[in-house]
């Protein structure tokens, strides 16, 4: 790469206008960039730890950048942005962001704690990397369905057009494999202009690893300089391996990720889009099944939402519904029977009101359903853990237990609307996230960052590297007090033991942020700046 693989510290200046991006030296953390790789690697597999771009600053700043094309081209040209000439921003005071703004990961802190991690904030900038006639952009979807996903792709080609001019968008069908086994279809403000109204993704969608190598040759081929890739954690993986492979070859082209997953489960992000709609719509299903519970005598309804390892819609909609007597999560061990367990709490609870409704996630118990039913692991195409109906289950179970108990009839319903909460188009809150989420990243785009993921983070858009969102997921904290409300709502058991809640304490802890100063070192004092308040220790 040149001149990436040059420094260890460097000082974050104060803001100077500038009419090129801040150079920012890099430390190579233990491996390179990786050679072309074939074939995009699944969530199943280990994925080669990514070279990281960090700036070092005063107090125990550090700033986790996102790759840009100048640092593997180092003679590409800049342009004037489009939109100070645009008549809709004309009124804006400042609406290009300064070029040394970042965002904080974490904003709670003490008098004594270490600025910490940073992201580059998104937003436009005064100069672009592209001119509007020469840009060819592509967007692909990939992964499961997910409320918003066409409002996406919506202001994603409108936002190209109508701020920076561009004209030549094009629609990548049928996920990854869709880049060199199935033609594109071009997109334009007309075509796309209502799509939002609809549920699904009008590009369609697949899941599975595809080859990287021909990814990238048909965007070498077709002239693609602009990609956007919409999908969860196992996607952007692979955008991270396609942005490797654009880099390593040299081509000037954008690699940008829009991050999906209904689950919420990506890490770092304040909130992935669509999980506001899947929320509200599981309230539908929360309420008929305390319809029916309560019309029936000892009557039971168990309603299944998503969230394969993060309870994060089954925690919300129980809390906003105040109808749920139970709510069970991946994140979270229960057990059925003997004392404190869920058999025994939905007698005690049957008992005290004649009726109750149970939530629980899909991912809910599965190591306790395959020791019951002697089962071994199954993995679909994207590599994910392929998952046992923990509401069936859960359900048999609960008859199972009834029917042993004399004059206790019960009535059971089990409403599983995983599909049609997927499937719905997005709400009005989630509209306007997407749309801020699509202009993010193409002012990013058109800013000449490439390899990034866009999200709020704190309440503010920034650009994260790909690796931030996959190394790990977003899960409930089962020892935070967003889970003790839900525990206070519902009146159930907890259902763990001490061992439970101490291994979960554990998991949660973040480790520090390494300094740019070495590989492995760590913040060691609050204050790093002297006199003047721009030299930081151990610089260079």
């Amino acid at each position: 790469m040149g001149s990436m693989d040059i420094a260890t510290v460097v000082v974050v200046p104060a803001p100077v206008a500038t009419t090129q991006p801040p150079q920012h030296k890099l430390l190579e953390l233990k491996t390179s960039f990786a050679p072309a790789a074939k074939s995009i690697p699944s969530p199943a597999k280990k994925a080669k730890p990514a070279k990281k771009k960090l700036a070092g600053g005063c107090a125990g700043y550090v700033l986790e950048d996102v790759p840009h094309l100048t640092d593997y081209l180092p003679e590409l040209k800049s342009y004037p942005n489009p939109l100070q000439d645009h008549p809709a921003y004309s009124v804006v005071k400042q609406y290009f962001v300064n070029p040394d703004d970042t965002v904080a990961k974490k904003i709670v802190g003490h008098k004594s704690s270490a600025r910490g991690t940073h992201f580059r904030r998104a937003g436009p900038r005064q100069r672009v990397y592209f001119q509007p006639g020469e840009v060819t952009a592509a967007i692909v979807t990939c992964g499961g369905l997910c409320p918003g996903l066409n409002t996406v792709i919506r202001e994603l080609v409108c936002g190209l057009h109508d701020m920076y001019g561009v004209t030549s968008v094009y629609g990548i069908e049928g996920g990854y494999k869709g880049f060199y086994a199935r033609n594109t279809v071009e997109l334009t403000p007309r075509s796309v202009n209502d799509i939002h109204k609809r549920g699904g993704t009008v590009l369609g969608t697949s899941r599975g690893g595809q080859d990287t190598a021909k990814i990238v040759d048909s965007i070498q081929d077709r002239g693609i300089n602009q990609v956007y890739i919409i999908g969860g954690d196992g996607t952007q993986k692979g955008a991270a391996s396609i942005h490797e492979e654009v880099q390593r070859r040299g081509l000037r082209c954008a690699v940008v990720g829009v991050p999906k997953t209904i689950d919420n489960d990506i890490a770092v992000i304040d909130k992935s889009f669509g999980f506001d709609t899947a929320v509200e719509e599981a309230q539908r299903a929360i309420n008929a099944a305390h319809v029916e519970a309560e019309s029936a005598e000892n009557g039971v309804g168990v309603v299944k939402l998503m969230g394969r390892n993060s309870g994060f819609i089954a925690m919300y909609a129980t809390l906003a519904s105040r109808d749920v007597d139970c709510c069970l999560i991946p994140e979270s061990p229960f057990y059925l029977d003997g004392k404190g367990g869920l058999l025994e709490f939905v007698e005690k609870r049957l008992r005290d009101n004649g009726h109750m409704v149970i939530v629980v996630a899909e991912g809910a118990g599965q190591d306790l359903i395959a020791r019951n039913m002697h089962l071994s692991d199954i993995h679909d195409a994207s590599g994910n853990k392929v998952l046992l109906d923990v509401g069936l289950w859960l359900s048999q179970k609960i008859k199972e237990h009834f029917k042993k108990k004399a004059n206790f009839p019960i009535t059971l319903k089990y409403i599983d609307p995983t599909y049609m909460i997927r499937a719905v188009p997005s709400n009005a809150s989630d509209n306007v996230y997407c749309t801020l989420l699509a202009h993010s990243a193409l002012h990013g785009a058109m800013a000449g960052y490439t390899g990034f993921t866009v999200a709020p983070v704190n309440g503010r858009h920034a650009y994260i590297p790909f690796y931030r969102i996959t190394e790990k997921q977003n899960k409930v904290v089962i020892t935070d007090r967003m889970w003790a409300r839900v525990l206070c709502s519902t009146n159930q058991p907890c259902f763990l033991t001490h061992e439970d809640v101490e291994g979960a304490g554990q998991d949660e802890e973040e480790p520090q942020v390494p300094l740019v100063e070495g590989e492995n070192a760590m913040v060691r004092s609050p204050s790093m700046c002297n006199g003047n308040g721009h030299q930081c220790n151990g610089a260079a």
